[in-house]
């Protein structure tokens, strides 16, 4: 199973698709920009542009799929009401109402694109993120602003030291907490580390069922640090974040792509074992160009491989696949 949000979560989805069919995706519901901010506002629904750029991830690969995923991704332009907003948002959004059930609606949205596994939200109610941010105040850089939203979190000028999530101790969706019960392995990240990646660990209940569950735990870094959330992080500091949030979590994997280790790789190493996990350093980046964020992005074929090879290696020669 595999953790996150946004395309972080995407690029890891294009890749475990490649290596099994059993596979389910816990997506953040703390989206609060966008069309998915203006359905939040307006019905009080889940924030669902994550949920559907997870579901489009996962679509068929025939004639049928590739088409209903390019309708969910389309966007309504003409600067009306519609202006901005996904059909799949709003699709997710009015099979919610009709069902009642967010899980039911996006089962059948899943159904619609002849979807690969399953997608799931993290909770059944959105959440908010709240950061604790350095260097906003000119006066005392030092001083620590308190900043609201995961759009303004994952764009503030200053430095992240600290996310948490409102309400402290919002009830995980059950599907997902069985989820990770019945799974081998879970993967987190790669992704906005602070408004996609951290927030799956702070709901009480997936912390609990992450740290009771035999489900070994992948952590697939970035990249390079993205723009505004993790400015100046190195890979180490990532899972030093990570560690300060999550400390009962066990990591088995860290997965890191060999152009962003560089100088560091002993003291990501050093880091790693504290985790108690072994670094795997793999060539998964894309030649292609970027990201949406101008970052560079995931290969899927290379991640997909990265995947395959921790799966079977940590595992006794048995692949692992839920």
């Amino acid at each position: 199973m595999a953790f996150g949000g946004g395309h972080g979560l995407a690029a890891s989805l294009n890749a475990l698709r490649r290596v099994t069919d059993k596979l389910t995706a816990v997506v953040t519901v703390a989206d609060d920009g966008g069309s998915s901010g203006r359905i939040r506002s307006e019905l009080g629904a889940l924030p669902p542009g994550d949920l559907r750029m997870a579901l489009a991830a996962l679509a068929a690969d025939d004639e049928w799929g590739r088409v209903w995923a390019q309708v969910y991704q389309h966007r309504f332009g003409g600067g009306g009401t519609l202006d901005g907003h996904a059909v799949g948002n709003l699709v997710l959004t009015a099979l919610t109402e009709i069902t009642g059930d967010p899980v039911a609606a996006l089962d059948l949205a899943g159904r619609l694109v002849g979807g690969t596994g399953r997608v799931l939200p993290l909770a059944c109610s959105a959440l908010e993120i709240v950061a604790d941010v350095v260097g906003l105040d000119a006066a005392d850089p030092g001083r620590a602003v308190e900043v609201r939203g995961q759009v303004a979190v994952a764009t503030t000028p200053g430095r992240v030291v600290a996310v948490r999530i409102e309400p402290p101790e919002p009830a995980a969706c059950a599907e997902a907490i069985q989820a990770v019960h019945d799974a081998d392995w879970a993967v987190l990240g790669p992704g906005s580390w602070f408004t996609s990646v951290i927030p799956h660990l702070l709901v009480p209940d997936m912390a609990k069922a992450l740290a009771g569950s035999s489900a070994r735990v992948c952590v697939a870094l970035n990249l390079s640090p993205q723009p505004g959330e993790t400015d100046g992080f190195s890979p180490e500091t990532h899972l030093e974040v990570l560690a300060a949030h999550a400390p009962d979590l066990d990591v088995a994997v860290v997965l890191a792509d060999v152009s962003a280790v560089g100088a560091t790789e002993e003291g990501l190493r050093e880091t790693a074992l504290g985790l108690g996990a072994r670094l795997v350093i793999a060539d998964v980046a894309a030649r292609d160009g970027t990201g949406h964020d101008g970052t560079g992005r995931h290969d899927p074929a290379r991640l997909a491989a990265a995947y395959d090879e921790i799966f079977s290696s940590d595992d006794g020669g048995e692949k692992a696949w839920r």
